[in-house]
C-alpha cells in the first residue's frame, strides 16, 4: 500500500510568522494534533504539535505579562528538522519512520511542496483494516518450516473448508530461526474443524489453544 492511499489532503497549515494563538485556534477548531508550517512556496519548513504548545503557554495562574506568549510567532517553538515522506513511498517505510524517530505525524511532500499528512492514528487505523481485525472472524497462528511450499499447504487446507483468508502476517520465530510464524485472519467465527484438520496433518498450531490441546 502506498502513502497516497491513506494520507490526508485536507490540510491546516501555518506560516512561521503566525502566532501561537493561531495554532491553538486551529487545534481547537479542527481537532488536529499537528500543524505543518509552510513558506510562501508551500515548502514544509516546520511542524507544530499540541505538545509544543502546552510546553510553551503559561499557566492560567500566570500574570498578564506572561500571557503575551500567545502572540509569539510559532517560529520560536516549531520543530524545524522535519522528517517527510513521498506519496509513492510504501506504508511499511512510513511505519518504520514512526517507530525509528518516535514521531506523531509525517508531512507528505511532492516536488518539495506539501501535499498531505499522515498521523500515527492513520497508520494504526490502516493496520487494523489491513489485518481485518475490525471485521468478524478468527485468528489462527501456525509455526511453519521456512521452506518453499509450506505456506501453500496451509492455504490449501483452508480452501478445503471453503473459508476466505482476510489477511496474512508472517514474522520470524525468535526461538527457531529456521521457522516462521504465520498469522491468518479467517472469515469464520468457528475455526474448530479447521484447527483439528491442521493438527491431524501435523501442523504446529500455536493459536487457538483449545482445551485438551498442548503446544510446545
Amino acid at each position: 500500500m502506498l502513502v497516497e492511499e491513506i494520507m490526508r489532503t485536507e490540510l491546516y497549515t501555518l506560516k512561521e510568522t503566525d502566532s501561537i494563538q493561531s495554532a491553538i485556534n486551529i487545534i481547537e477548531t479542527y481537532q488536529v494534533r499537528h500543524i505543518p508550517v509552510v513558506n510562501e512556496q508551500n515548502h514544509c519548513i516546520g511542524i507544530i504539535s499540541d505538545r509544543d504548545i502546552r510546553s510553551a503557554i503559561p499557566s492560567i495562574l500566570s500574570n498578564k505579562k506572561d500571557m503575551e506568549i500567545f502572540q509569539t510567532p510559532v517560529h520560536f517553538i516549531m520543530t524545524e528538522d522535519v522528517i517527510t515522506a513521498h506519496p509513492l513511498d510504501f506504508l511499511e517505510e512510513v511505519c518504520a519512520y514512526f517507530y525509528k524517530y518516535q514521531i506523531g505525524c509525517l508531512p507528505i511532500v511532492k516536488e518539495d511542496k506539501l501535499v498531505g499528512i499522515v498521523t500515527e492514528t492513520d497508520v494504526l487505523t490502516t493496520f487494523v483494516r489491513l489485518t481485518g481485525a475490525d471485521q468478524p472472524g478468527s485468528q489462527v497462528e501456525i509455526r511453519l518450516q521456512n521452506t518453499p511450499g509450506s505456506l501453500a499447504k496451509v492455504v490449501n487446507m483452508f480452501n478445503n473448508f471453503n473459508v476466505n483468508i482476510q489477511s496474512v502476517l508472517l514474522y520470524p520465530d525468535q526461538k527457531n530461526p529456521d521457522k516462521k510464524i504465520i498469522v491468518f485472519r479467517l472469515d469464520t467465527i468457528n475455526p474448530t474443524p479447521i484447527i483439528q484438520a491442521l493438527k491431524d496433518e501435523q501442523f504446529d498450531v500455536l493459536w487457538p489453544n483449545f482445551p485438551g490441546m498442548t503446544y510446545e
